[in-house]
Parts: structure tokens; C-alpha cells; sequence
């Protein structure tokens, strides 16, 4: 067993052995490896103009698929290639 699998099965077992688990993330955690970010001024609305004036919260909400199929495709498949092209910090 290599030394990422040995670190694997050490990390699973103390996840089932303990009695919380915390994970760390939020908004801004990926504006170092280039992401936009969703909260500021100008990451975000910069990346995607036609939606200025929306929360990023509207425009993530899945009911948006129904409302307008197209917008939020569009919106959801540049999110994906954004992702995919990024290289994790």
C-alpha cells in the first residue's frame, strides 16, 4: 500500500471513530487559483454582466432551470469549465 492510500485509510478511520466532523470552506477559497469571487464588487457581476443585479443566490437556485433553461445552462456549464480548467490551490 502506497503512502496516499496508508493516508486514506488513516483519514477514513479517524472520521468513523470520531464524533464530529467540521469542514472548512466558503465563498472566496478558490480567488486564489482564479475563480471569480460572490461576494465583492466586481468578481462575479465582472465574470457574468447579464446577470448584474441578481444575488448569487437567486441565480444558483435550481427553480431558475425551470424559469429561464437557456440562462441558467449557460450560466451553470461556464461554472463547470471554469472549474475544470482551474488548478486547485
Amino acid at each position: 500500500m502506497g503512502d496516499v492510500d496508508r493516508n486514506v485509510t488513516l483519514a477514513a478511520a479517524a472520521i468513523r471513530e470520531a464524533d464530529a466532523l467540521l469542514i472548512g470552506a466558503g465563498a472566496g477559497m478558490g480567488v486564489d487559483s482564479g475563480l471569480p469571487d460572490f461576494r465583492g464588487d466586481t468578481g462575479f457581476w465582472k465574470a457574468y454582466p447579464p446577470f448584474r443585479g441578481r444575488r448569487f443566490d437567486e441565480i444558483s437556485n435550481p427553480r431558475w432551470f425551470r424559469a429561464d433553461p437557456e440562462q441558467a445552462w449557460g450560466f451553470f456549464g461556464h461554472r463547470l469549465n471554469l472549474y475544470r480548467t482551474t488548478v486547485p490551490h
